[in-house]
């Protein structure tokens, strides 16, 4: 987390692949809500429980982007503070890390806790993301090589988003599975590495609902 003096800006742009690396310096919260509306927004998102983890995440991951909305370094500086603060304990304490640099949408829901790193360049709105999901580089020499997430992405427990691929709108990426190549809007993949993925719903007698839903690769 930086804190180097430069004129706060707020991030205006679509991510892009391609594009220097994030460097955490800028307000990269959601422009069409503001800062208090966005929290309640994620503390609704999260069921109106103030101890769940993924809330306390996105609360540090808010205030630490807001804070750059303060144009005096001065006045940022104990800001900076509490949020370091914040951020290493909802490292070490609820095993849940996102960048500074992360850029999240809105009604992003965090799943239970441990295990969890979301290094993407961008994560998009009503994103649903369980415990030990890894977003990042795919080799240590590729630092900007990050993944965007789109909206409405479903993520299962364990999955890996890994390398500068953008996983598309709408898309399923189905427990312990690992994500190297992009990935087309509705998508549903699974595996290692992860393979298009046909889902089966079977249906219950007398009318009901679908029992089980299946998959079989492709």
């Amino acid at each position: 987390m930086s804190d180097n003096g430069r004129t706060s800006t707020t991030e205006t742009s679509a991510p892009r692949h391609g594009d220097a690396a994030p460097a955490g310096d800028r307000n990269r919260n959601p422009r069409d809500l503001g800062l208090l509306a966005l929290i309640r927004e994620d503390f609704r998102t999260h069921g109106n429980k103030p101890l769940e983890p993924g809330f306390a995440a996105l609360l540090v991951h808010r205030l630490a982007n807001a804070r750059w909305d303060l144009r005096s370094k001065a006045a940022r500086l104990p800001v900076t503070a509490l949020c370091r603060l914040g951020y290493t304990w909802v490292d070490l304490v609820l095993g849940i890390e996102i960048p500074y640099s992360t850029q999240v949408g809105r009604r992003v829901r965090i799943w239970h806790h441990g295990g969890i790193v979301l290094g993407a360049r961008a994560i998009g709105d009503d994103v649903q993301i369980r415990q030990n999901t890894t977003f990042g580089v795919l080799h240590m020499g590729d630092e900007g090589g990050v993944p965007i997430i789109g909206n409405r992405v479903e993520l299962g427990a364990g999955a890996c988003v890994a390398g500068p691929v953008t996983v598309g709108d709408d898309s399923v990426v189905g427990p312990n599975s690992l994500v190297i190549r992009d990935l087309p809007p509705k998508s549903v993949v699974m595996g290692v590495p992860a393979r298009q993925a046909t889902l089966k719903v079977e249906a219950q007698g007398n009318g009901g609902a679908a029992a089980k839903a299946s998959a079989s690769s492709q």
